[in-house]
């Protein structure tokens, strides 16, 4: 199995990152994290985009607030698949951040995930490493049959609870 490199424009934004790597951690996919802005190191972003295929990575999740330009940023520079977390930030809720993330121009796109959505991020991530890993595609699978039997139990709970 490959890696999957969780970039973040501050370290502002690791409350949120963290619920993705618990997700990741659960699963037992290998990951690195790093702190790389867009903006105030632009040279390294690009050689980190430039080199993640060779560096093992497969997927990239890329999150920022405001301007948000670190996913567009890292999609330029690899053919890796790019997903966004637009984050919360001051001022407009995170849809400055949602809006700066999912508007790229054709032939560089960023999969986006919700404002603050890092758990579906990873969720994401590991769909596209599955594609060529079995065993991890089984795990996703029994993951969401176990939501499902517990969405189930609720549901009959709550009927029961009415009747």
């Amino acid at each position: 199995m490959k890696k999957v490199a969780i970039v973040m424009g501050s370290k502002s934004d690791l409350n949120i990152v963290e619920k993705g790597i618990n997700v990741l951690k659960e699963f037992g996919v290998p990951f690195e994290v790093h702190v790389l802005s867009a903006h105030r190191c632009p040279e390294e972003v690009k050689n980190f985009a430039c080199t993640a295929k060779e560096s093992g990575f497969s997927v990239l999740i890329a999150a920022a607030g405001m301007a948000a330009h670190l996913a567009g940023a890292i999609a330029a520079n690899t053919t890796l698949p790019v997903i966004g977390i637009p984050c919360r930030s001051s001022g407009s809720d995170g849809l400055d951040a949602l809006y700066s993330t999912v508007q790229m121009p054709p032939g560089i796109p960023v999969a986006t995930v919700a404002i603050d959505g890092a758990k579906n991020a990873a969720y994401l991530a590991m769909q596209i490493l599955a594609l060529s890993d079995e065993e991890l595609a089984e795990k996703l699978k029994a993951a969401r049959a176990k939501e499902r039997e517990k969405l189930l139990a609720t549901d009959q709970e709550v009927f029961h609870q009415y009747q």
